[in-house]
């Protein structure tokens, strides 16, 4: 994906985010129900003997049609670190750390893993923007001098993740969610796609929710108070962002959590 002269995504970036989340074509349907929807992307070749047919993490989409929240809403939800903090149970530390531009940020979050998986953290570079008609937010892994991946976690790699969201009315929109992350340690690739599929809808029937209880929670904490739509409001440090760069899997040390392993399975099965 191109990001212009620099790390910052241009317009380009955007555009072929939003290509992707509205594309139905080599992607396979995994989950439909309720009014929810998930996809995998079908991998350009999956013969047998293809070594990346097997150590490709997938990409996910997953749509939902939500009739009682309104596109601007869910658009806060996700940027509002302070009210994350409320409805996010497996987050174990989160925070902004430098502005790189009036829509953008760099960010570190570490979240609860199930045992006897180590936890993981992720330091990622944001950017979004607004208008009537659509609402995007798009995020990806960097490498920041000052923090260095832990001892006591697994760093992970966003590759790309990020959030398209359309009104479809004045309190409803469709919520799409896309991503190709890595959590990194020696989980086989066919754990992490099988498990993305079960957790991709958990997570946006949580978002969901978030955002049906965001305007009694904003309307008693600093409800004026949104420096993502007004970038005068952020207290951040300014960053230079040629100081960052982009975080790859294979600069990581693996982690051996080989007590995880299940039986082996092939991951075309899933």
């Amino acid at each position: 994906m191109s990001r212009g002269s620099g790390i910052i995504p241009d317009e380009s970036m955007f555009n072929e985010f939003k290509k992707q989340c509205v594309s139905t074509e080599s992607w396979i349907s995994k989950y439909d129900k309720n009014g929810m929807v998930v996809w995998v992307e079908v991998a350009l070749s999956s013969s047998q003997g293809n070594k990346g047919s097997y150590s490709k993490v997938h990409k996910i989409k997953c749509r939902i049609t939500i009739n009682d929240v309104s596109a601007a809403t869910m658009y806060d939800v996700l940027l509002d670190s302070q009210y994350r903090k409320t409805w996010d149970p497996t987050m174990l530390e989160s925070f902004d750390i430098a502005r790189l531009a009036h829509n953008a940020d760099v960010g570190y979050y570490s979240w609860l893993c199930p045992k006897p998986l180590k936890n993981r953290d992720v330091v990622t570079l944001r950017t979004w923007q607004a208008n009537e008609d659509e609402y995007v937010i798009i995020n990806f892994s960097v490498k920041h001098p000052k923090y260095p991946p832990r001892k006591d976690l697994v760093r992970a790699v966003s590759l790309l993740t990020g959030y398209l969201i359309k009104p479809t009315g004045p309190n409803s929109c469709i919520f799409t969610y896309l991503s190709q992350a890595d959590p990194r340690g020696s989980l086989p690739k066919w754990v992490v796609n099988k498990a993305s599929q079960v957790l991709a809808p958990k997570v946006l029937r949580s978002v969901h929710m978030a955002g049906q209880k965001y305007p009694a929670w904003k309307a008693a904490n600093s409800p004026d108070h949104k420096p993502w739509l007004y970038p005068i409001q952020s207290e951040l440090p300014m960053m230079d962002p040629a100081e960052l760069s982009i975080q790859r899997g294979d600069s990581l040390e693996n982690v051996d959590e080989s007590s995880t392993k299940d039986a082996q399975q092939n991951e075309d099965s899933s």
